[in-house]
């Protein structure tokens, strides 16, 4: 982990969002500096997906503003964010089952980069998928679905990662893996944006965590300033 001084390339200020007349976000802060990994924390029906949706222009806002590299997107399209360089990996992986590991992996090539170039990246990355190169996505093993979706989501060379529960329904050892990979992403310069139900796990490479309960922020600060406050924010403590 770095310490964290750069600023933000993707900013969310005072942001609120709702589903219909069920208002879910109320005034959410959240700012990730490039070249970290920034944790977004709290327990189910906390708001977490929502705000990752809200960022990645999937939701949208009906107060507040949203920054990327210093510029305000509100009302931007997720395809026109995809192109300025923000990547969503969202919860349930999202390969394709019925194409191949190689098959996924060029779909990352309309980012401008040639075939080879994104295996070679993918493969020295998760040597995994290059022995599974011809095998079909949806017969790999959860993890290394998870392993093809952030290796296609990295091929696209993003300044903004978001991944949303990158952990859910893997073994631990496999999470550990991917963990791994998730800081040395950031430390290439992305700034990272990982929605975690389970906190211990993402504040292990976290530089700074933000934690929502009922779509407020609870509590913000470094793995070390949330540690001892962790679990009175999850039990209601710090509402």
């Amino acid at each position: 982990m770095t310490t964290v001084e750069a600023s933000p390339l993707v900013e969310l200020r005072g942001i609120t969002a709702s589903y219909g007349p069920i208002d879910v976000l109320h005034g959410i802060d959240l700012a990730a500096p490039p070249g970290a990994v920034t944790a977004l924390l709290g327990p189910n029906g906390a708001g977490k997906t929502t705000t990752l949706r809200v960022l990645a222009g999937l939701h949208p806002a009906t107060a507040g503003d949203i920054l990327l590299a210093g510029r305000r997107v509100n009302g931007a399209r997720a395809d026109d964010l995809a192109r300025a360089g923000l990547c969503l990996v969202p919860e349930g992986r999202g390969v394709f089952p019925n194409l191949s590991v190689r098959e996924n992996l060029r779909v990352a090539t309309h980012a401008g980069h040639g075939l080879a170039q994104v295996e070679e990246v993918a493969y020295a990355r998760f040597p995994k998928l290059g022995e599974r190169r011809a095998q079909l996505a949806g017969t790999l093993s959860g993890g290394e679905q998870q392993m093809l979706a952030l290796a296609r989501a990295v091929a696209t060379d993003p300044g903004v990662l978001l991944l949303d529960e990158l952990s859910m329904g893997l073994a631990p050892i496999v999470v550990g893996e991917l963990y791994e990979q998730v800081a040395r992403i950031a430390a290439g310069g992305v700034a990272v944006v990982v929605v975690e139900q389970f906190a211990r796990i993402a504040l292990r490479v976290a530089d700074r965590a933000t934690v929502l309960v009922g779509g407020r922020v609870a509590a913000e600060g470094t793995p070390g300033e949330l540690e001892g406050s962790l679990a009175d924010v999850y039990l209601g403590g710090n509402r």
